[in-house]
């Protein structure tokens, strides 16, 4: 049986901590969309330029996401995380000085590297959870994370319009700086779990890829629901733009709405504690799948009603995104404890892919078939990861079967 140990003010105090750095971290990759046109008009860049910045942010953390996260095993996190920390403050920085495109596609392609800071701090979180709370604390990192990414464009669109996309660049790199400092005075050193050399590590991503069915099961299906998420929030803007004629700021109020949904993560963490992180992937697949289902309603409803729904829908679909993220996330890292920094990797490689899919498709979509494609894509995708989910919790249970006999 698993003891429950409740959390003491100091370890709570360390999760908030981490939810903070996780948040302000990943969100750096983020505030350049808002920022664009002003980007652009400063350094006067043409539409393909300013495109290429986000471009290389993402790409940037893809990669350090790969070849920067499996060090988590080998080094002490502590360490990790406060070097990365530091370098992401400079490079904000380095950003908001930068007078020409080439220099600042640079320091956008390692900034987004270095922003991988936020997956070193969620396996910190599940290494310093109590017994029996591991599920609760990783979400409520988790929720960070993800509040970070849903309201890092709405922060820089406002900062940016006031006082500039350079002050915006600035702000985020004291932010990054404080919270590093704070990082410094209260986490713990981290044992390393591992003595392999940096290529030996990475050949075992692959062995770790080929010996766990759970964790490529758990990747394709985290995948597929961020077909889903990224798909919904790419077309968002434009749609709402095209439709019911408003800006950039209501889709940035969308954003809060899903936020909300994410904040409920933490007792999505809670409740995979209790009743298995397997049940609560199944529910929260069901919950992405049956919020966006609820939108081939929106044609019967007056404009208004319409607004609200997609509202609703969009608090439903993060919230079941995000609990099916923590539940995979302690499905993964029960697999193999020491080796938790290699398959986070492997799992979030898995949602980027979805990430970038979701983008590319879900635009194509919304151009061949408008937004009833984009709600086709995605309820079938939600579906595709709950059929995942279904069928490795029959695969359990003949396991489990077989053993008994």
């Amino acid at each position: 049986m698993t003891t429950h140990t409740a959390p003491s003010a100091a370890a709570r105090w360390i999760i908030f901590i981490l939810a903070l750095g996780a948040g302000t971290s990943v969100a750096a990759i983020y505030y350049a969309q808002p920022l664009l046109p002003l980007i652009g008009n400063d350094l006067h860049l043409s539409v393909e330029g300013m495109g290429l910045v986000p471009t290389l942010t993402q790409a940037g953390y893809a990669l350090g996401i790969l070849f920067l996260l499996p060090l988590g095993d080998r080094y002490d996190r502590r360490t990790l995380i406060l070097v990365k920390s530091a370098v992401l403050a400079l490079l904000l920085f380095a950003c908001s000085l930068s007078g020409q495109l080439n220099s600042l596609l640079v320091m956008s392609l390692l900034l987004g590297m270095a922003a991988t800071m936020a997956q070193d701090i969620v396996p910190a979180a599940a290494i310093l959870a109590p017994a029996g709370q591991q599920g609760k604390m990783v979400g409520t990192v988790m929720t960070g994370l993800l509040l970070g990414i849903l309201l890092s464009r709405t922060v820089s669109g406002l900062v940016g319009a006031a006082f500039g996309w350079r002050i915006m660049y600035q702000a985020a790199a004291a932010c990054i700086a404080l919270i590093g400092i704070l990082m410094w005075r209260v986490l713990p050193h981290f044992t390393v779990q591992s003595d392999l050399s940096y290529p030996a590590l990475m050949r075992s991503m692959a062995q770790l890829w080929q010996r766990y069915p759970a964790l490529r099961r758990a990747a394709l299906a985290q995948g597929f629901l961020s077909i889903a998420f990224s798909a919904f929030w790419s077309t968002l803007a434009v749609m709402l733009l095209e439709r019911y004629q408003m800006g950039s700021a209501i889709a940035g109020g969308f954003g809060i709405a899903g936020a909300a949904g994410a904040l409920a993560a933490p007792l999505a963490g809670g409740l995979a504690d209790k009743i298995g992180a397997e049940r609560v992937t199944q529910l929260g697949a069901a919950l992405v799948t049956a919020s966006f289902a609820l939108m081939f309603f929106l044609p019967a409803l007056p404009p208004h009603a319409q607004l609200v729904l997609i509202a609703l829908s969009a608090v439903g679909f993060d919230l079941g995104l995000q609990s099916s993220l923590v539940a995979h996330q302690n499905l993964v890292y029960g697999l193999e404890p020491q080796a938790r920094g290699r398959l986070n990797a492997l799992l979030f490689t898995g949602v980027f892919i979805g990430m970038a899919l979701g983008s590319a498709v879900g635009s194509k979509l919304y151009t061949l078939a408008g937004w009833p494609g984009v709600v086709i894509l995605a309820t079938v995708t939600g579906g595709i990861a709950l059929a995942i989910r279904i069928a490795e919790s029959a695969r359990l249970a003949r396991v489990q079967i077989s053993h008994a006999e």
